[in-house]
Formats: structure tokens, C-alpha cells, sequence
């Protein structure tokens, strides 16, 4: 066995720092929350290369004293809190005292602070974990720090860096993160002297969403307010139809902190179960606020995980807040026809603080390729949305867009609403008209000034879901015998899954009974599929539940009741009657949630005449 020994100081520094920093995203990470800890109501990161050459963050806060500088860089030096009792009431965003430690310990860190009451600030330069040089210069109040060449002294660790513009869109991540959990304070991004991201501060979040994901974000967000014993939500989430194939959209922050959990992604995607399409993620921005003793924030380095105490009441609240948002809203998407013109988002103004070091750094270190270039705003967009005034009455809001006004030489985002009668509800029925079928599949429908094209099994399955959703909350779902049975070779994993899961195959309306073996007979099936395939339906049943292993939750119920509404639901290929397809609208009308299958795919979608009309060059 080798001889075992103390580490060196320098060693202990860098594995504490590659628990910290793993790549340039993760130093803008604590220099902004360390900044955002000191009250800055501004902060600029300017980065160059992703940050493997230089990253500049620099804030208009509290600074650090004179006398406290060196101390600050220390392994475990922090403001934040005093003794073990604190962690449990910690509301500070950095805590640990690692982050400046750690950043010097792999880069060349120079920090130039000044507090309100000093008369001049410090420049602190520390490269590798040694000091280089301390000294007094002007400066304004607050603190920049720069941090050249991460990973200078530990090349193995810069190799698993990814490309410069891979590790500048992680660092993007970090500041819109930033930005939207703390509207209240200014934003600027720059990236190779280019200007990324800026946002005003002025405290609203669907202002800096506008900004950051564009109209049809901003015009499809539904307002969230949801309170509990221990924990309250407010924010934003969007129409089902703003989705994209990744997580990337679904933003929320534990009292200000963005963090990963495992609990809240489950609870949001369950709350828009049937509202999307599988393996389709939401467009969310949600603050949750949670009292402090009811969590442990201790438990990761990066303070990217956190464990709640109350995660039962959290998860409950979100599912069932999320469902009520998206219930009876008029959710039925337009039909994009063509290649829409990228639209060019606002740069909201705002005084941010600046780099001030140019001269200074140019003639100690020659350093001209992160010289500041100021960036050019662009020009201010052109013509604004106008209301549509022909339905004073409307009952509900079909579309929400973005108007500009200007208030003191300053833009300020407003949302606006356009007013119409749903085409489901009850006083559109005299003027909707049923045109057609197309392809066998889709009917053409005409109301107002809209054409809506509705998918008759999307329409028909959601409308056997919800009853037979209903049915099974009242256990009112019945059995209809089947002569001969059934019988059904199963295997031993089969046949174990079946037996654990038999009174859920019971409480959806099958009666299936041991017929010796390995065989099972199916004596009852659901009445409503009677004449459907039920046999195959129960093996595709039985096979996902093998697949996915036995959750006996209600998840997998509505899954399974999913599948049996669209075995019993008109095909597509199929020709329904007028009649038949009026009935069958007037049935979707009642649904809870009549825009989306029970898969979350879109029962109809609209184009309106003028869309129309362009297409056809009436208008031009």
C-alpha cells in the first residue's frame, strides 16, 4: 500500500476547483451571483473565444473593502453566513466561500472593487493561487473582475472543452437564467465585442421573455398564480403548441436560484399530460418560492440540486395548478403557410456599467483582442399591432400579441388582446358550417372569417377519453362478457405483471381468470371497445406495462385509458357523415380540454381569410 500523506495546498485547490468550475459558464455562474449577493442593479459579461480567453463581469454593487480582498479569495471565505446553523435560512445565492478560490486556482484573475464611502478601489491580481500584485487605482463603485486563460495551468482539463461557440451558448444559458429570475436588475451580454442579450431591469418577466424568445412566446403565455401551505408559484407557461423536443424552455427558480430537479420537471410535464405531444416539452417560467428551513440547498457543489421536505405538497400543486391554467382556454393553433420572416427583437435600453479598464489594460498587457467595442442598438421596430374591434362582445381571448408604446423615450412591451367567439362555444353553433371532409380524414369548417380544419379521430378520441376519464372516476365503466373467452399465452414476467396489476385491469372493465399454465382466459371486457380488437388491445396493454415496469399510479392509468380511447375512436381514411361530424362537434364543445388528443396532438388548427388572401395575391 503507498504511503499515505498530506496534499499540497496547490492539489487541494485544484480538486476543489474542478468541483466547482468545470468550464467558463461556471465562472460567469458565481461572479454573477456573487454580484446580483452584492445588490448590483447592473451587471455586463462581456466574454471572448466562449470564455477561454477572457471573461469580464462587471457590476455597480456594493464592492468589496480594501481590507477584505485577499481574505475574499481564501477556501472558504464568505459573507453569507457564520456558523453551521445558518445553512438552513441561507437566501443568498453563493454561500459555500469556493467560488473565488476556485476560479483563481485555474485561471489569472485580476479584480478591480471599490466601495461608495472610499475614496479610490483595489486592483487584486491573482494567477494560479498566487498573489501577483496589489495596488490602489480609481475606479468606479463596484467590482469587475476579469479571469483570463481558464485552464491555463491545467491543460489536460482545457482539452474537454468544447468549441468557443458551444461554450459561449452555455454561457448564454447561464445569463437568460439570470435574467428571468431577476427582472429587477439590468442584463448585458457581450460575445466577441458582439452584443448577445440585454435587458432593462425594470422588473417585468414577460418584457424580458419578449425579448428573449420573440412574439410567438410572448403571445402565447398564460399568467400563473398558485399558493400553498408552504410554498407559492407565480410566473408563466405556455400554450400547449409552443413546445420544443428538448427541456430548453422550461425555466423555474427556487427563490430566485435557477436549480435542476427532477420533481418539478415531472410535476410540470404531468400537469401538461394530453395537453402535448409525447416526448414534447412546454415553454414554462416559474418562480417558486419555498420556505427556506423546508430545504437543503447543501447538497451539491454547484448548488444546481436541491432536496425539499415538502416535494409531496410542491408536486401536487404544480400538476393541478398547471391542468386548471390550461383548462377552457382557447388553445387551437395556426397553420403556418410558408417560411415566416424572422422578426428582429427589441434591444430594451438601460445604463449598464461599463468596462472602464481599456487604456489601462492595453498598455500593461497588450491585451487588444478584448478591446470593448460599444455595441450599435438596432433600429427600433416598425408599425405596431392594431385591436380588432369587430366582436366587442367576445367572450374569449384567441390570440395575444405584442403592442408597442413609448413612455419616456423608453419601449415598454404591453400585451394585447384580440376578442373572438370560440368556434366551440355554444354561441358560435348558429354561424359555424360544416363544408366538408378531406381526404377522409379532415373536415373543413367555416366560422366568421376563419377556416378550421378539424382531424375527426384526434376530435373523436379526445371526446371517448374524456368519457371514459369520467366513467372511471365514478366507477362507472362496465363490462360486457365475451362467448367464447379469450385465451392468452402469457409469459412468466407477463403473467407476474398481470398478477400485480390485476385490479387495475378490473377497474378499466377486464375479467381475466387463470386457465391452467401459462394460459389466461379473458372472460369480460371494457364494454364500450365490445367488438374492437379487445384481445389485442389487452396484450398492448400488458406489453407496455411489461416494458415500463409496474407503476400503479395514476400516470399509468391515464395511459391505459389513452389507449383504449383510440381503439374505439373514428380512423382516419374513414368517412363520417354530416350528422355524424356535427354531433361529434357539439360533444367536443363539452370536453374539458377539447383542443388536444389524449397524445396531445392538436384536434383542429385555423387559417384565417386574410392568410388566405395573401396566399392567393388579393392582398399584397
Amino acid at each position: 500500500m503507498a504511503e499515505i500523506q498530506l496534499l499540497d495546498q496547490k492539489t487541494i485547490d485544484n480538486i476543489a476547483a474542478g468541483e466547482v468550475i468545470e468550464r467558463p459558464a461556471s465562472v460567469v455562474k458565481e461572479l454573477v451571483e456573487n454580484a446580483i449577493d452584492a445588490k448590483a442593479t447592473a451587471v455586463t459579461v462581456e466574454i471572448r473565444d466562449g470564455g477561454m480567453t477572457l471573461m469580464r463581469v462587471t457590476d455597480n454593487g456594493c464592492g468589496i473593502p480594501k481590507e477584505e480582498v485577499r481574505t475574499a479569495f481564501l477556501r472558504h471565505a464568505t459573507s453569507k453566513i457564520r456558523s453551521v446553523e445558518d445553512l438552513v435560512s441561507v437566501s443568498s445565492l453563493g454561500f459555500r466561500g469556493e467560488a473565488l478560490s476556485s476560479i483563481s486556482a485555474v485561471g489569472q484573475v485580476e479584480v478591480i472593487t471599490k466601495t461608495a464611502g472610499a475614496f479610490s478601489g483595489v486592483s487584486y491580481k491573482i494567477f494560479g493561487g498566487e498573489e501577483q500584485g496589489f495596488e490602489e487605482i480609481g475606479a468606479p463603485d463596484g467590482t469587475t473582475f476579469l479571469v483570463r486563460n481558464l485552464f491555463y495551468n491545467t491543460p489536460v482539463r482545457r482539452k474537454f472543452l468544447k468549441s468557443p461557440v458551444t461554450e459561449a451558448g452555455y454561457v448564454e444559458q447561464i445569463m437568460v437564467h439570470m435574467a428571468l429570475s431577476h427582472p429587477d436588475i439590468a442584463f448585458k451580454f457581450i460575445h466577441n465585442s458582439k452584443n448577445k442579450m440585454y435587458t432593462s431591469g425594470n422588473g417585468n418577466v414577460k418584457d424580458i421573455i419578449y425579448h428573449l424568445y420573440g412574439r410567438d412566446v410572448a403571445g402565447a403565455l398564460l399568467p400563473i398564480s398558485l399558493k400553498g401551505p408552504t410554498v407559492s408559484v407565480d410566473g408563466y407557461v405556455g400554450k400547449p403548441f409552443i413546445s420544443r423536443g428538448n427541456r430548453n424552455y422550461e425555466s423555474y427558480f427556487i427563490n430566485g436560484r435557477y436549480i435542476k430537479s427532477k420533481i418539478i420537471y415531472k410535476a410540470i410535464e404531468d400537469g401538461y399530460k394530453t395537453f402535448t405531444m409525447a416526448h414534447k416539452y412546454p415553454f414554462v417560467c416559474l418562480n417558486i418560492k419555498v420556505e427556506p428551513e423546508l430545504l437543503d440547498v447543501n447538497v451539491h457543489p454547484t448548488k444546481m440540486e436541491i432536496r425539499f421536505r415538502n416535494e409531496k405538497e410542491l408536486y401536487e400543486l404544480l400538476v393541478s395548478g398547471i391542468k386548471e391554467t390550461l383548462s377552457h382556454r382557447e388553445m387551437i393553433p395556426k397553420a403556418e403557410l410558408g417560411k415566416q420572416k424572422k422578426e428582429a427583437k427589441p434591444v430594451l435600453p438601460g445604463k449598464m456599467p461599463e468596462p472602464f479598464e481599456q487604456v489601462r489594460r492595453e498598455e500593461h498587457h497588450g491585451d487588444k483582442a478584448a478591446k470593448y467595442t460599444a455595441p450599435e442598438t438596432p433600429a427600433e421596430p416598425q408599425g405596431t399591432l392594431k385591436k380588432n374591434t369587430t366582436k366587442p362582445e367576445a367572450k374569449k381571448s384567441v390570440f395575444a400579441g405584442v403592442n408597442y408604446h413609448k413612455d419616456a423615450g423608453k419601449e415598454d412591451i404591453q400585451q394585447m388582446t384580440l376578442n373572438e367567439t370560440s368556434l366551440l362555444d355554444e354561441e358560435a353553433k348558429p354561424d359555424r358550417k360544416v363544408i366538408g371532409q378531406l381526404f377522409k380524414t379532415y373536415w373543413l369548417i367555416e366560422y366568421e372569417d376563419q377556416l378550421f380544419i378539424m382531424d375527426q379521430h384526434a376530435a373523436h378520441e379526445k371526446v371517448n377519453y374524456e368519457k371514459l376519464m369520467e366513467s372511471f372516476r365514478e366507477k362507472k365503466i362496465y363490462s360486457q362478457g365475451v362467448e367464447p373467452p379469450y385465451v392468452v399465452t402469457l409469459s412468466m414476467a407477463e403473467a407476474k405483471v398481470l398478477d400485480e396489476t390485476k385490479d387495475i385491469f378490473q377497474e378499466l372493465g377486464f375479467t381475466i381468470e387463470a386457465f391452467g399454465g401459462n394460459e389466461f382466459c379473458i372472460r369480460q371486457v371494457p364494454a364500450n371497445l365490445y367488438g374492437l380488437k379487445e384481445k389485442e388491445l389487452f396484450m398492448e396493454l400488458l406489453d407496455s406495462l411489461t416494458a415500463d415496469g409496474v407503476k400503479k399510479d395514476p400516470e399509468m392509468i391515464t395511459d391505459k385509458i389513452a389507449s383504449m380511447a383510440c381503439k374505439m375512436s373514428a380512423k382516419g381514411n374513414q368517412r363520417m357523415s354530416f350528422p355524424e361530424i356535427k354531433h361529434l362537434l357539439e360533444l367536443l364543445m363539452e370536453c374539458e380540454n377539447p383542443y388536444t388528443c389524449p397524445h396531445g396532438r392538436p384536434t383542429m388548427i385555423k387559417m384565417s381569410k386574410y392568410e388566405l388572401e395573401k396566399k392567393f395575391k388579393r392582398i399584397v
